[in-house]
């Protein structure tokens, strides 16, 4: 097993976490606050070619492999995990979806301009009563003529509001249960599609959420993704992918943790000595790089086997699931170590806990993941 990265992944690397320190980090605390979305950072990403990483070059894509995707995700989401997942959603969900399944026109039209950077996309599956039981699709679509008429509802849409291309699974033969469901893009201001209002959320506040709506909204049956009755399959292996995506945003979190509680370490005194010489602080600041170390290796083997071509659906569910875990462990811990001044805004780690949490909740609860990994284990 080679674990040394090629030049180029390094250069993606530095690339990232450049960007991050200067041009992420000044307002990261001020757009918390307020909720505020990043656009200005969203269009730059697409600059650099990080908003359609593994796109094909023949689609204005990076075309990069995976590992380079998950150092560039840990990169942008230590410094700032909302800004880390609206980079993972328009890569590991839409632009990865419309390359694998979708058709020459989809391509041509909607995936180079997000591939790009121009625009933004969104992935629609979660309804209010449709979670982690995705076959439970009551948004429905029926034919008429050259379209399809959506009518539902969608709840906990990533870039809801700002996107402007929609993947979005409906139910068009209720009779056929989960081989009954099928994709369409949607386009931003198609009669009859709408959203509600921001979520106002614990954590990733830079990333707008909300719900979408869609009553007797017309889609031209081009914009079916793969075919009719593909659309359960078309979120499930796109998903596999996802969780990618999210283990990375969750290995990020985490080492910023790790990163901020080490530096406050270095610089605090109690007892007459700095705290970092004390070995309950040095056992905690152990057990955190482990398991940052842990949750990377399990990403970067999801990512390698992606690469090649070989099964990663249980590798990205176990790098998912623990990496969350530790996300969550880790803010935990740099809070400890910080103390008081851990529980104020003032000193960072207080928005990697309220941030690291959803990663146990988004793309699949750590219940689903645990769910993945035993069936897969079970094939064998």
């Amino acid at each position: 097993m080679n674990f040394e990265f090629t030049e180029e992944q390094l250069m993606i690397q530095q690339t990232a976490r450049e960007f991050a320190e200067s041009e992420i980090a000044p307002t990261s605390v001020e757009r918390d606050k307020e909720s505020k979305f990043p656009a200005e950072l969203v269009k730059k990403l697409g600059e650099l070619g990080f908003m359609g990483m593994m796109v094909s070059p023949q689609y204005d894509g990076a075309g990069l492999d995976t590992v380079s995707y998950v150092l560039a995700m840990i990169e942008i989401s230590k410094v700032d995990a909302s800004l880390g997942v609206i980079m993972s959603v328009n890569n590991s969900l839409v632009c990865y979806g419309l390359e694998k399944w979708g058709s020459d026109l989809i391509k041509e039209k909607y995936l180079k301009p997000l591939a790009r950077g121009e625009k933004l996309g969104a992935f629609a599956l979660s309804e209010p009563e449709a979670g982690s039981d995705a076959t439970k699709q009551n948004t429905s679509a029926h034919k008429e003529g050259n379209h399809w008429v959506i009518n539902g509802m969608k709840n906990w849409i990533t870039n809801g509001s700002s996107a402007d291309y929609y993947l979005v699974v409906t139910q068009t033969d209720k009779e056929k249960a989960h081989h009954g469901i099928t994709t369409f893009l949607v386009e931003k201001g198609t009669p009859g599609f709408g959203h509600g209002v921001k979520e106002d959320k614990l954590g990733i506040r830079s990333s707008d959420t909300c719900s979408l709506t869609f009553e007797n909204c017309q889609v031209p049956e081009e914009n079916i993704i793969w075919e009719v009755g593909k659309g359960f399959n078309f979120a499930m292996n796109t998903l596999n992918g996802g969780r990618i995506g999210i283990a990375s945003q969750a290995v990020g979190i985490a080492e910023g943790c790790l990163d901020a509680a080490t530096k406050y370490a270095k610089t605090r005194k109690a007892f007459g000595t700095e705290i970092s010489n004390h070995q309950a602080i040095q056992f905690k600041l152990a057990d955190m790089s482990t398991k940052v170390e842990a949750a990377k290796l399990l990403t970067l083997q999801a990512a390698a086997l992606k690469d090649a071509g070989k099964k990663y659906v249980k590798e990205s569910a176990m790098a998912k699931l623990y990496s969350s875990k530790i996300a969550v462990e880790c803010a935990l811990e740099a809070i400890q170590i910080h103390g008081g001044y851990g529980y104020v805004r003032e000193y960072l780690v207080e928005r990697y806990l309220r941030d690291a949490k959803i990663t146990e909740i988004y793309e699949g609860t750590s219940e689903i993941q645990r769910i993945i990994i035993a069936r897969e284990l079970l094939k064998d």
